[in-house]
């Protein structure tokens, strides 16, 4: 079974699906029993998600853009 470190450190391989099967029964396997885990593969794919929902270039109000994405947050919760 991983330690919360290793899983940690495989997370984002996890969520980009670059493990193999075996990995990935493992990495399912410790997130089955451990809470703290999971807590932060939700996290993780959260912080994905805004980082994918981000402009490129800058942004003139990004007063606008925090409210927009609070609001979509609160949306996908």
């Amino acid at each position: 079974m991983l330690t919360c470190k290793e899983q940690v450190a495989r997370s984002s391989d996890y969520l980009d699906g670059q493990l193999s099967f075996r990995q990935r029964l493992i990495q399912r396997h410790h997130l089955l029993f451990c809470p703290n885990c999971r807590r932060f593969l939700r996290q993780m794919r959260l912080m994905q998600a805004t980082l994918r929902k981000m402009p490129q270039a800058p942004v003139a109000d990004v007063d606008a853009l925090a409210e927009r994405l609070a609001a979509e947050h609160k949306r996908n919760a």
